[in-house]
């Protein structure tokens, strides 16, 4: 049996940051888009789990223009996982044949450091813009929280990783998926709605349009292999790998003329992303987008897939959203609203989860 087949019968730029070959942790910088058309309705062509539609947000929102890479991943490690009281660290990180990210860790506990790559300034290079791996929904999470606390150093507690965006001080199993987003949380992994919009809305004004691909296109999409980006590409399997080993997955924004109508780029192929809606099977979390194993179906806005929180795959990552504070959505919810009822007068699925709804 292949390597692939094994993969596929696991669990049913700007803005980026080359890490220096020492592993020292540096600040990072995450590039958002704006995804705006507050109000907008959402899809629904393709009704699942008892969820009418997907992709309508009330509110102005800005999501990750890439995905989070290995070298964002290994700074926040190097911040945070001295002593990694939470496992934030997966030793499959480093292990390339398990599709890991080639984040390697070195010392004892109390003292770890991290570093991207063998150590060598072209090996660094080659991995450190690549999607991070083997990262659960609480390692996102947790990322999330480094993030809205302003990337502080020190051990993983309520200033670090264990408070922020969301409250899940010492989760680590299932009791991950009653962790909610806070009130008052500025980073934080995108809802499905923010995801499922950033990805296929049109962005045609506050409209119920949108693409089946998230490319900007509903056409059969292709892998760019051979001959790189032709439009309408992403990283997925096809007759072959778009990037074969030891990589396999590409450079996040790769496919520069791919990119959403919002401007995002990977939401389709290179790895599965984690979302922060809770789906009752299991009381998983969503992952969506599809992945480089697998075919082009996985991308398609009609596929939802899922999994357990607290599991990691050499397939899956993530990127972040910034959202407004609660006060600032009130706001604009209320504008929205205002406007709308203006013009009434004026104008009388390590690494695959599998396919499925």
């Amino acid at each position: 049996m292949s390597q692939r087949r094994c993969f596929l019968m696991m669990f049913v730029g700007a803005g980026l940051v080359a890490m220096c070959a020492s592993g020292a942790s540096a600040s990072i910088i995450i590039e958002t888009v704006p995804v705006g058309n507050p109000g907008n309705p959402g899809d629904t062509r393709y009704p699942a789990g008892g969820v009418p539609s997907f992709g309508g947000v009330g509110y102005t929102f800005n999501i990750g223009k890439y995905e989070v890479t290995a070298g964002q991943y290994t700074s926040f490690l190097n911040a945070v996982a001295a002593t990694d009281t939470y496992a934030l660290y997966n030793t499959d990180m480093g292990n390339i044949i398990n599709y890991g990210a080639n984040i390697q860790r070195t010392g004892t506990s109390g003292s770890y450091t991290y570093s991207v790559g063998n150590g060598s300034p072209t090996d660094v290079a080659a991995w450190a813009n690549r999607p991070v791996t083997w990262v659960s929904w609480g390692d996102a999470a947790r990322f999330a929280n480094w993030m809205h606390n302003g990337q502080p150093t020190g051990t993983q507690n309520l200033a670090t990783t264990e408070d922020g965006a969301y409250f899940v001080n010492g989760a680590t199993w299932f009791d991950l998926a009653a962790v909610p987003r806070k009130a008052n949380a500025t980073w934080v992994l995108p809802t499905e709605d923010e995801w499922y919009k950033a990805a296929y809305h049109k962005n045609d004004g506050v409209t119920g349009n949108y693409w089946d691909y998230p490319m900007g296109s509903s056409a059969f999409p292709n892998n760019g292999n051979p001959g790189g980006d032709t439009g309408n590409s992403a990283n997925f399997y096809s007759g072959g790998y778009a990037i074969g080993s030891p990589y396999y997955r590409t450079n996040v924004g790769f496919y520069s003329l791919s990119d959403s109508p919002y401007g995002t780029f990977d939401q389709g192929g290179n790895v599965w992303e984690w979302n922060e809606t809770v789906v009752p099977l299991l009381s998983n979390r969503g992952v969506r987008g599809g992945v480089f194993a697998n075919g082009s179906n996985d991308l398609r806005a009609s596929v939802r897939s899922s999994g357990g929180p607290p599991f990691e795959y050499g397939g899956v990552g993530f990127r972040l959203s910034k959202v407004p504070e609660p006060t600032t959505i009130a706001l604009l919810a209320l504008a929205s609203l205002g406007t709308r009822r203006g013009r009434r007068r004026r104008c009388s699925r390590g690494p695959d989860w599998p396919a499925g709804r």
